[in-house]
C-alpha cells in the first residue's frame, strides 16, 4: 500500500487514505510547520529584493534613477523659491483660494461674457512675472 508523504513535516504517513490525511492536516505540529514553510519563503523573497534592489544601485542601472552627476543641470532654485508658486523670492505665499472663481473662461452671471482674466493683481500678461499689476486694457465699442 503507498504512503503519504507531507513535505511540510517531512515524514511518511501510516496511509494513504482521505480520514489520515485530513487527520494530520489539521494537527498543530503540521499547522506550524506549514506556517513555517511559508514564513521562510516569504523572507527569502523580500531577501532576494533587496540584494537585486542594492546591486542595481551598486551599478547605478536602477531604471529611473537620478544621475550622479549635474553636468549640463539647471541651476538649485535658493531656498524658499518654488518657481511655480508665483511671487518673487523672498514673498510670503497666499493661500490658495478654496473654490475656483472668475477666471479666464469662467462665466460671469448668467447670459453674461466670460471675464477677460483672473482678479487684479493675481496673474499678469504672458512675459510679466505674477503678483504685477496689470497695464490698463483698452476696450473697444462695438
Amino acid at each position: 500500500m503507498p504512503k503519504y508523504y507531507c513535505d511540510y513535516c517531512d515524514t511518511f504517513l501510516t496511509h494513504d487514505s482521505p480520514s489520515v490525511r485530513k487527520t494530520h492536516n489539521g494537527g498543530r505540529k503540521h499547522k506550524d510547520n506549514v506556517r513555517m514553510f511559508y514564513q521562510k519563503w516569504m523572507e527569502d523573497q523580500a531577501q532576494k529584493l533587496v540584494d537585486q534592489t542594492a546591486r542595481a544601485f551598486a551599478t547605478n542601472r536602477m531604471q529611473g534613477a537620478v544621475p550622479r552627476t549635474t553636468m549640463g543641470m539647471a541651476p538649485v532654485p535658493p531656498v524658499g523659491h518654488h518657481p511655480m508658486m508665483g511671487g518673487p523670492p523672498g514673498m510670503p505665499m497666499m493661500a490658495p483660494r478654496p473654490f475656483p472663481g472668475p477666471g479666464v473662461g469662467f462665466p460671469g452671471a448668467p447670459g453674461m461674457p466670460p471675464f477677460p482674466g483672473g482678479p487684479m493683481g493675481m496673474a499678469g500678461p504672458p512675459g510679466m512675472p505674477p503678483m504685477m499689476p496689470r497695464p490698463p486694457q483698452q476696450f473697444r465699442p462695438m
